[in-house]
């Protein structure tokens, strides 16, 4: 039941994030990705991979990978934000 909820929390980010940036401009992109992997990807994808993995080797210290994941995931979503608050809009720079 775990992973279908974790699951669900995924898929629903994933269709938030293409809902939430259609029509935005490039800067909008990343800062609205890269608060969706930061807050629904990170913890629950990790957890997924995490103790599906454990689960198919049938070792539990096999299940700490997600421990190791959620930070990569989330430093990736923190850079997109990043790149979205500190990137130039493409109209300000051709004036």
């Amino acid at each position: 039941m775990m992973f279908v909820i974790a699951l669900i929390i995924v898929l629903v980010g994933l269709i938030a994030g293409f809902q939430l940036s259609e029509g935005r401009s490039e800067k909008g992109r990343y800062i609205i990705w890269g608060i969706i992997i930061m807050i629904a990807f990170a913890p629950f994808l990790s957890y997924l991979i995490g103790v599906l993995y454990g689960v198919l080797v049938r070792n539990g210290w096999a299940a700490s990978i997600m421990m190791v994941l959620f930070p990569i995931i989330f430093i990736i979503g923190l850079i997109n934000l990043l790149l979205g608050i500190y990137k130039k809009n493409e109209e300000e720079h051709n004036k």
